[in-house]
């Protein structure tokens, strides 16, 4: 299969998109990734690019890419849980682990929570500790930190220093179902 990636810029630093031959987002990093058997094209990643723009003009809270991102069953039923998280809310890992049926499964929700490769789409960054602090985030705290404050979660103060043991509270429950999302034929 045939993948292409592109590079740009937004608020939060240089990101990388590899999209697979049917448009489905395969991975969204932070900064700039090496071509391994992919070809750069940046009309491949239009469609990305646009939202993720649109996300940070304020102008999108939801995305509707069609995503397929690589990984186990137990991660997939994870990062389905972490798409059922609104804009501007947080849960903690042990009530998403709760929320996919896993209870007490917090680390493991953490593991795949760090997995993810489909970053801000997949809003891994709206995952806190039990104890309100932001935790580890695969960008950066100060990244994601800029992310929450961009949903209202946090101040855009409060982000400028915050670490990894700056505390927010954890926000009003999540639905209790999760969406049906199909993660597309080429996920695996």
């Amino acid at each position: 299969m045939t993948f292409w990636l592109s590079s740009f810029v937004s608020p939060v630093g240089e990101l990388t998109v590899v999209v697979d031959g049917e448009g489905a987002v395969k991975s969204l990093q932070f900064g700039r990734l090496a071509p391994q058997a992919m070809i750069r094209d940046a009309a491949a990643i239009a469609p990305v690019r646009t939202q993720i723009e649109q996300y940070f003009a304020g102008e999108r809270r939801e995305f509707d890419l069609d995503l397929a991102p690589d990984g186990t069953s137990f991660q997939r039923a994870v990062w389905r849980g972490l798409l059922a998280i609104p804009f501007g809310d947080t849960l903690s890992y042990g009530a998403l682990a709760a929320r996919i049926g896993h209870s007490g499964a917090f680390r493991a929700v953490g593991a795949a929570n760090g997995a993810n490769p489909i970053a801000i789409i997949i809003p891994c960054h709206r995952v806190i500790g039990g104890d309100g602090q932001l935790t580890g985030f695969g960008g950066g705290i100060p990244i994601k930190a800029a992310l929450l404050a961009h949903e209202g979660v946090l101040s855009r103060a409060a982000a400028m220093k915050a670490d990894r043991r700056t505390r927010i509270g954890v926000s009003r429950p999540v639905a209790a179902t999760l969406p049906g999302i199909d993660f597309g034929a080429s996920a695996r």
